[in-house]
Formats: structure tokens, sequence, C-alpha cells
């Protein structure tokens, strides 16, 4: 047996040692107590996980109708706003046909079920234009749209959240106009949806996160990041 080691000068020692059980060749062996040396041993884990299935080459749970629906914007079709139903079942996921919500480029898509109308809200933001929030309705396997609502300013970093004690769905976002972390609430009635004031919950330069609906004390919790403050992570509450 040839040891290798960091002294070229030992580079060519070699030992005798008994093997305890058979070595193969090229594999790492360690001294025993008893003097013998064996094999490293290793140990094997198993996994077992569903199969991937491709819905498109380029969310949320709708909870009534028992299925996932995907947003995104399709880099294989102009970056169009697109949206498709999932169905699992057991380990396995199986998708619709995609539907086209936006013909131009629909940036930073975001997502969230309004379990009191049942619908989907999708917001996302246009280069060069407004920000926008459109609903969709999930039937069987399939997804359709209203008319697209627009949020009243460029939007970026846009975050969806239900507030299920509210009934609202309240869409948070960087306005582009001045960088301000701003949110307005939305209303879904229908096919469509409308929105309050917009109301600015940070007047500095604002990077946001992720939303989340906070059920125990029926808040909305908002975490962003501080550009004007070095992009220290920052949290606050929304009632």
């Amino acid at each position: 047996m040839r040891i290798i080691g960091n002294n070229p000068a030992a580079d060519n020692a070699e030992i005798t040692a008994v093997a305890s059980g058979t070595l193969p060749s090229g594999q790492p062996v360690i001294v025993n107590a008893n003097g013998t040396v064996s094999v490293v041993g290793t140990n094997t884990v198993t996994e077992t996980v569903g199969s991937s299935v491709v819905f498109e080459s380029g969310s949320a749970v709708d909870a009534n109708a028992q299925k996932v629906v995907v947003a995104y914007r399709d880099a294989g079709n102009s970056y169009r706003g697109t949206a498709v139903v999932g169905t699992i079942s057991g380990t396995s996921l199986s998708f619709g046909t995609p539907v086209v919500f936006e013909t131009s480029n629909a940036r930073r898509p975001s997502i969230a079920y309004d379990a009191n109308s049942q619908k989907v809200v999708i917001s996302y933001n246009i280069s060069g234009s407004t920000g926008y929030a459109i609903v969709g309705t999930v039937s069987g396997t399939s997804i359709s749209f209203g008319t697209r609502v627009s949020l009243g300013t460029q939007i970026g970093y846009n975050k969806n959240v239900y507030d299920s004690s509210a009934q609202k769905v309240i869409i948070s976002f960087q306005d582009q106009s001045n960088y301000y972390g701003s949110a307005r609430v939305g209303t879904v009635s229908g096919t469509s949806i409308s929105f309050g004031t917009q109301v600015v919950f940070a007047s500095h330069n604002t990077y946001l996160a992720g939303t989340a609906f906070d059920s125990t004390n029926n808040k909305v919790v908002i975490a962003y990041a501080n550009v004007t403050d070095g992009q220290k992570g920052t949290s606050i509450v929304g009632t």
C-alpha cells in the first residue's frame, strides 16, 4: 500500500497492513484499532420524489377549484404575461393550456388567491408604462381573465397578498416615480378589481422582498430592503 502525503520525500513510502474485508482499488481506507485497514464507510440516503412536468419552456393555490395557478412571463412568446392551471394527483402535477393575460412584456407578475371572490389576482408591470392588476377565474384546467386595471403609476418589485379578515388583496410595490414603498388595497368584484388610495409605507428607496398575512393578528407584514440605509432588511405591519 503506497502512502501519498504532503512530504515529497515520503511519497514513495509503503506500509504493510492486514485488510479487513475487500479493499476496492482506488478507494480510501482507514486504520482500525486492531491494526487492520478497511474501506471508509458510506451512508446511502434514498429519497422519493414525483416527476417534473414542463408546463411551458419559459403561484397561487385556488382552494375552491383545488388547483395551482402559475403566473409568469413567457420568454418563448415575446415575454407575454401568461398563466397556467396545474392539477396535483399524488406526487404528480399536470398542466392545462397556458393562457396569455397580457400581450406586452409583463414584468414581475405576482399572484394571490382571493378566497372571498374565489378568483386569482395578478399584478405586473409593463416597462415604460403603468402597473396593472387583472382578475382570473379558474374553470377546470383552464383560466380566463377580465380586463386589466391600472394601478396609476409604474411599479416595481410588486408583491400580492390576501387579507382573509378584510377580504381584500393588498398589492405592495416600489413606486417607480420616487422609488418609495407603497401599497394599495384591492377589492374584487366579478372579474374586475378596484383600488383604494395609494399609501406610502416607506418614504425612501425600497426594494420589496415579500409580504405575508398574519391571521392571528389580522395584519399584513411587508418585508423590504431599505436601499437608502445600506439596504438593511426592514419590515412593517399594515392594517
